[in-house]
């Protein structure tokens, strides 16, 4: 055990969290653990001890537990009565790279932000969480990690009775934009200039000597390439709600999420939803209004004009980095506005098709230049209508100097062969629940590589059963 802790947050912030013990599993069971992750937190235990430590029967030694308060828009309504309601920061650590990392536990029983909750997680959103977020890592998507997956033998009530779990999160920062509403709405000014200063001090040091409104530019910035990898990569988040978004801009608290089968691009993930606010499509706008509530919460710190100015960076930001995540998706060196209606054309062609998002952009790495028509072709309902695209993106590779291996070779590895479908989380799950993990873990190796083909896993690479495009999900997710 190496960790090394710096706990600054309850050192310089009391007055935004609640000291709180972990509310442990009598029989803490370790299901999944990151070792590369583990390894570079320098973290030397045992099986036996990451369990003990991570489903609570142990406290983690140079931890100081906390649940945090903060506020938040939630569905577009201000809710001041927000914080961790099952969730604990166990503490601040640093890397073997010397990169600060905050380690917090959810599903560790009620807090006092629980609102009359359980606090706890069970063995189905746990899953979830920790194979999304290890998921969108390796698709290279800016997200949260997960550590550990413990389940216990506490019997939770959702809509029916479950096995509790508590997932392991390793993140950056646990800093939201609803901690900052907090503060402006509850009149803590000293304690929102803080907290700025926190951020800059242990991720953006480069800013230190900089004007508070270029502190908001950045988390524009880094708002807009999150959501642009979002749009490109075919995810849907679910609860875009302020107090769900990361002031670093990392995919952030993981419940109705999923990633795009058919290309729906109106796609509502989130069956609670049922205004369709945060439905695919409505994702770059919905960040956009994040970062305005945001902007009021700052304004104690910025004059007005420079968090206007920050703020019509958004939309360029955006589109610059989802053009380029897209040109390389289909292959195109060095993509430029002119491609936009290319980019376009394919989408709306996929969605009129119902075709397989991102199964359709691996299929396209097998082009060639020269050729009169592309074999993948046959996957089209309408092969006309897909030759008739075909025809210009032929013409714009034929633009490009790239030889054919060379850019099958780049496109092979930002299209991935293998994404965390609802329906194969779905079938861990269920494996899972009857106490059989190995599904689990094959599922978890399986997305570590998603770009790469790999023996004996072809059925994963598919696409869905039509029942597995239709799974109910919520919330409670």
């Amino acid at each position: 055990m190496a960790l090394t802790f710096d706990n600054r947050f309850a050192r310089d912030f009391p007055s935004l969290y609640s000291a709180q013990p972990v509310q442990g599993f009598q029989q803490p069971e370790l299901l999944l653990v990151n070792r590369d992750l583990a390894q570079q937190f320098d973290l030397d235990a045992t099986d036996a001890e990451l369990a003990d430590w991570f489903g609570g029967q142990g406290a983690l030694p140079g931890g100081a537990p906390l649940a945090q308060k903060y506020a938040g828009h939630q569905f577009g309504v201000y809710n001041p009565f927000l914080g961790d309601g099952r969730g604990l920061l166990l503490g601040e650590i640093k890397d073997n790279q010397q990169q600060f990392w905050d380690l917090h536990l959810k599903g560790a029983g009620p807090t006092p932000y629980a609102r009359q909750g359980d606090g706890r997680a069970v063995l189905r959103s746990s899953i979830r969480e920790f194979l999304a977020s290890e998921a969108l890592y390796h698709l290279g998507v800016p997200t949260t990690r997960a550590l550990c997956l413990v389940a216990g033998e506490l019997p939770v009530r959702r809509e029916q009775v479950e096995r509790g779990a508590m997932v392991t999160r390793a993140a950056r920062s646990h800093i939201r934009f609803g901690h900052f509403e907090h503060c402006f709405h509850k009149g803590l000014q000293s304690e929102l200039k803080a907290l700025k200063d926190y951020v800059v001090e242990r991720h953006w040091p480069d800013l230190a000597d900089q004007p508070d409104k270029v502190f908001f530019e950045r988390v524009v910035h880094k708002t807009a390439q999150m959501i642009a990898h979002w749009q490109a990569y075919g995810f849907a988040h679910g609860v875009m709600n302020t107090d769900n978004f990361s002031i670093l801009g990392d995919t952030f608290d993981f419940g109705p999420y999923a990633f795009m089968d058919d290309y729906q691009p109106g796609l509502i993930c989130n069956h609670s939803d049922d205004t369709g606010r945060y439905a695919f499509d409505a994702q770059p706008s919905i960040a956009l209004w994040n970062l305005n509530c945001l902007a009021m919460a700052l304004s104690p710190l910025i004059a007005s004009d420079d968090l206007i100015a920050a703020l019509k960076q958004f939309q360029p930001a955006l589109a610059g980095h989802y053009l380029k995540l897209m040109g390389k998706r289909l292959g195109l060196a060095a993509a430029s506005k002119d491609d936009a209606p290319l980019i376009n054309s394919f989408l709306e062609l996929l969605a009129g098709e119902k075709q397989d998002y991102n199964l359709a952009f691996r299929w396209l790495s097998d082009a060639e230049k020269g050729a009169s028509k592309l074999a993948c072709r046959d996957h089209y309902l309408d092969p006309s209508r897909f030759d008739s695209w075909a025809e210009r993106y032929l013409q714009r590779l034929a633009a490009d100097s790239a030889d054919d291996a060379t850019r099958k070779a780049v496109m092979d590895a930002v299209n991935p062969l293998y994404t965390l479908r609802n329906y194969l989380a779905q079938n861990a799950i269920s494996a899972s629940e009857n106490g059989d993990h190995s599904e689990l873990a094959r599922l978890y190796k399986l997305l570590k590589n998603p770009f790469t083909e790999q023996l004996g896993m072809s059925d994963y690479a598919k696409r869905p059963p039509d029942w597995g495009k239709h799974l109910a999900v919520s919330c409670s997710s």
